[in-house]
């Protein structure tokens, strides 16, 4: 019987994520549907045109990431050009980006994944599109003076102390990280910030850190490599929404899956279901569609020369099993 209720409840959590899915979609569409309209019917335009560019389209985060962006954009007389590579490219995302400077759009909200980022930010606004940056930040470019996405570094002390906490300051770590590109790299200040939480707990140790670059495959083989190395890690921590993905892949082909503690990013819909198997214990959560919603409203301020923050923080929280219901129902009604 409880096998039976745990399989239901499975279901029941599949379907309203599907459903979540579904309705997100069709708020897309809704709002492509009415850009369209607003063409054919020979109204006016909106009264801005804005340029999303965004680090992976086929992705959850980033879709939320554009749904936030899109309801903002429906009620404020905004186009918002959504785009970006189907899978992590930041060369693509460059050519995007240049593409929108010559396209002469009124604002443009751009995740600067990396250092060659700046140059093309800097002559956006030299030539007079206002840029701010979403996600991950560019401080030493010309961007102006905007930032929204999470507190990275804070997010990886959250991710510490959740780690100290949950195994009593004792444990040896491995660490899977998107990518250290660069200083402001969301990944590397996710790291930091892990570091300098644990730094005072003797029995804490990270023993050894690797990049998947944002793909589960890599995320995999490198945690394989590392438990073959190191037979003595008993937790990981994954700075990327896939890196526990695959770890829990890593430790389930080495028989290890119930020997680890695994804290990894991002209430992706497999995420959830790792977590409320017990494969991955803790989760930090990220609030990307709030990002994208928020991102809009900054571009306007700074647009009608209102008083914008320079730095914009949306909140980040760690996730267990018991938590799973109010994430899934928050999921659901992040339209409302």
């Amino acid at each position: 019987m409880k096998r039976i209720f745990f399989y239901t409840i499975l279901i029941i959590i599949f379907l309203i994520a599907v459903a979540y899915s579904l309705y997100s979609y069709r708020q897309a569409q809704i709002y492509d549907q009415k850009m369209q309209e607003v063409i054919s019917e020979e109204t006016p335009l909106p009264k801005y045109h804005f340029a999303l560019i965004g680090e992976e389209m086929d992705h959850d985060y980033w879709r939320l990431v554009g749904a936030g962006a899109k309801k903002a954009a429906l009620e404020n007389d905004v186009f918002v050009e959504y785009e970006g590579p189907k899978r992590s490219n930041p060369e693509e995302q460059l050519k995007l980006l240049d593409m929108a400077i010559q396209a002469k759009v009124d604002g443009i909200i751009v995740q600067a994944l990396n250092e060659n980022f700046t140059p093309l930010i800097n002559k956006a606004v030299k030539a007079g599109i206002p840029v701010i940056t979403i996600d991950t930040d560019a401080p030493e470019s010309l961007r102006n003076a905007a930032y929204i996405g999470t507190d990275n570094y804070l997010a990886g002390q959250l991710a510490g102390q959740a780690l100290v906490n949950d195994t009593g300051g004792k444990a040896t770590i491995g660490i899977i990280t998107g990518g250290v590109d660069n200083a402001y790299n969301q990944h590397q200040l996710r790291v930091q910030g892990f570091k300098d939480a644990i730094a005072k707990e003797d029995g804490m140790k990270v023993i050894a850190i690797d990049e998947s670059n944002l793909t589960r495959v890599q995320a995999e083989e490198k945690a394989y490599k590392m438990l073959k190395e190191h037979e003595d890690i008993t937790a990981f921590y994954g700075t990327s929404s896939l890196d526990g993905i695959g770890i829990v892949a890593a430790a389930r082909s080495l028989n290890k899956q119930d020997d680890l503690y695994v804290i990894s990013f991002d209430t992706l819909d497999e995420n959830i279901e790792l977590l409320n198997k017990g494969d991955i214990n803790a989760i930090v959560a990220q609030q990307p569609f709030v990002m994208g919603e928020k991102s809009i409203e900054i571009m306007l301020n700074l647009l009608n020369q209102k008083s914008i923050s320079v730095v914009n923080h949306t909140d980040a929280a760690i996730i267990y099993k018991k938590d799973i219901e109010a994430v899934v129902e928050k999921k659901v009604n992040v339209h409302d």
